[in-house]
């Protein structure tokens, strides 16, 4: 695996590694961000869900006439408060093309959690794939990478609010 194609991301959060891996996983609608950005693909906005467990699905619900349940990706592994590993597509992805792969590890340090973000697998993506923005090696990894860190950037503001609910 080329290290240029894998991007990787770290943060610290003011909360116990338990908390964070919650935060992250109960409460990823209220960090990922919304907009064409982060969500591109619909104008239509929805609700971004982490099935728990093994074999679960992360999910972006749209609540209207359809009911529609978007797929982004399946849950690999679940172990609360130390590691999450899921498939991740996406809109710009076809039934017949690999996902992606993200690890989160999360590590009790001094003041909170950090949280060390890694996605892999681009190199099974062909360069001119449209997920890839038209981006390979370095020039993916830093934009992949600013992606991921404005989302983080989510996770940490609402760790200091003590979640969605304060």
């Amino acid at each position: 695996m080329s290290d240029a194609e894998v991007v990787r991301v770290t943060t610290t959060v003011s909360v116990d590694p338990d908390e964070a891996f919650r935060l992250f996983t109960d409460e990823v609608d209220a960090w990922w961000r919304s907009g064409p950005r982060f969500r591109p693909g619909t104008s239509r906005e929805g609700e971004m869900r982490f099935e728990g467990g093994v074999g679960g699905r992360f999910v972006e619900v749209f609540d209207d006439e359809a009911d529609e349940v978007f797929v982004l990706g399946r849950i690999v592994a679940w172990e609360p408060g130390s590691r999450l590993v899921f498939e991740l597509g996406g809109r710009d992805f076809g039934p017949d093309d690999p996902p992606t792969e993200v690890e989160i590890v999360f590590a009790a340090v001094e003041g909170g959690t950090r949280v060390v973000l890694e996605q892999r697998g681009w190199e099974e993506i062909p360069a001119d794939h449209p997920a890839r923005h038209g981006l390979v090696g370095g020039e993916l990894q830093g934009a992949m990478g600013y992606w991921w860190g404005d989302l983080l950037v989510g996770l940490r503001d609402l760790a200091k609010r003590g979640g969605s609910g304060a």
